[in-house]
């Protein structure tokens, strides 16, 4: 019988930079390779060699397309990598978006002429990967469909589950020496507006989990819809400007289909709204090819004819010169922008025209991550500093608007949800590992699982290995 083990190189500590290593004596699974976000080092941490050799691989599988947990695939190759990645077809192909954007906002940065790069990478370059690295990167990458399995090796086999996070999300179980082994990825907040419910695992002798919201709950579905529809309508009322920071992935579709079925039942007045944001917009078609991942209520109103992503006065914004513009279209008014996080992209400069007006509202629809500027504004400061230009350069505004957040519309399971997926396998569950939570959020859920669940929840060590014999 072949040693088990799994070793954490990425994900603890923080909610990012998602980065796992399963092994027994012949073959090495990594699970995810994503970016570091929203740290002072970050770009340096992402920079650095691999604390393994990426040669050593024979397989890499993905969970889904964000860049927490994509980011540095490429960077593998780069490196050395020459295995087979693995995910659903619905995230290779958003990878393949999400990849290609962060390569373009890299080659941007290399063009400043004031940047200093030399702490970014050894050779003093902010590209972590190049194009013929993305190239080989998806000669490599192939696809599994949900709730189907594969055989690897001998001794090991994947099945393929839905996460219900975003779309293309899965969580795998491997199953080595009789042993279930299985890694959430980012488990998704159900019933979520758009997809499926995430899949319940019941079998599992080991869990590797995710706990971004380990240490508490969102506002209930009813409370979060009314709350939205209720900050719309008193900012239109105002007339003032909606802002909304929204990631590209999951989360500006959710936002197009909340204020599509508002707009169209009546429930608040139709005025001109602007998703700006270009990769939110392409993330957007490939949701259209993949309808078959909704949940049963959105296929029934896809089927009915129903455009979901579409209705009157919305604006969808391409150039630069056209993103200035909108702050020339008299308010009231809705605007949808990335990042985020706030941590670039088109939204600083919608901040920097709306925040100083009090008759406008900044609506934060996920998580911030600390060190990002989404996490500054959450707590409502008198001012902030706005990132301006490619040099490091902020520009001071007064903070007047008004701040709103809402949890509910999270794509990450709350805290009783968390509890609730592991009550599904306690009668087979010998570990828990909690992993991709800020370190008081995980180590919070890990203490809930032992009191509520009797079940052995364990927050590990970056670097350490652990025996699953």
């Amino acid at each position: 019988m072949s040693n088990l083990q799994i070793t954490f190189f990425g994900g603890v500590g923080s909610v990012t930079g998602a980065n796992f290593i399963l092994q027994n004596n012949s073959t090495k699974i990594a699970v995810d390779c994503g970016l570091l976000q929203g740290t002072a080092d970050a770009d340096a941490e992402n920079a650095k060699t691999f604390p393994y050799d990426p040669s050593t691989l024979d397989f890499l599988f993905i969970t889904h397309a964000h860049m927490d947990h994509i980011g540095k695939v490429a960077k593998l190759v780069k490196d050395g990598f020459k295995g087979l990645v693995y995910s659903t077809p619905e995230t290779k192909e958003l990878s393949q978006l999400m990849l290609s954007d962060a390569l373009q906002v890299m080659q941007i940065r290399e063009q400043s002429e004031h940047l200093c790069v030399s702490n970014l990478t050894p050779n003093g370059s902010t590209f972590l990967y190049d194009q013929f690295d993305l190239s080989k990167t998806f000669s490599l990458w192939q696809t599994i469909p949900y709730h189907a399995e594969k055989k690897l090796t001998d001794e090991i086999s994947v099945f393929v589950m839905d996460a219900g996070h975003i779309l293309g999300s899965a969580m795998y179980k491997f199953t080595c020496n009789n042993k279930k082994i299985v890694f959430t990825g980012d488990s998704g907040n159900s019933p979520a507006p758009l997809l499926r419910d995430t899949d319940k695992i019941t079998d599992a002798d080991y869990l590797i989990m995710d706990s971004v919201y380990g240490d508490r709950n969102h506002e209930p579905k009813d409370e979060r819809d009314e709350k939205f529809r209720r900050i719309v309508t008193e900012t239109i009322s105002a007339g003032g400007t909606l802002l909304i920071p929204a990631f590209s992935l999951e989360r500006t579709q959710v936002i197009l289909y909340e204020l599509n079925n508002l707009i169209e039942d009546k429930k608040i007045p139709s005025v001109p709204v602007f998703l700006d944001a270009p990769l939110g917009e392409k993330v957007t078609e490939v949701y259209k090819k993949y309808t078959k991942d909704f949940n049963a209520e959105v296929q029934s109103e896809i089927k009915s004819g129903d455009d979901i992503f579409n209705f009157p006065k919305l604006n969808i914004t391409h150039g630069h010169t056209d993103s200035m513009k909108i702050a020339h279209t008299p308010n009231p008014k809705i605007i949808i922008a990335g990042s985020g996080m706030s941590s670039g992209g088109r939204v600083l400069g919608h901040e920097i025209n709306v925040l100083p007006d009090p008759k406008s509202t900044l609506l934060l629809m996920g998580y911030q991550a600390l060190g990002t500027l989404g996490r500054t504004l959450q707590n409502k400061p008198k001012s902030a500093e706005i990132p301006v230009g490619r040099n490091s350069e902020t520009q001071t505004v007064r903070v007047n608007a008004r701040i709103e957040m809402i949890s509910g519309y999270s794509s990450h399971k709350d805290l009783d949800h968390l509890v609730e997926m592991v009550g599904d396998t306690t009668e087979t569950v010998k570990k828990v590992f909690v992993v991709m939570g800020e370190p008081s959020a995980s180590t919070f859920l890990v203490q809930r699982l032992r009191e509520f669940l009797d079940v052995d929840a364990v927050y590990p060590e970056r670097g350490k290995v652990y025996e699953l014999n």
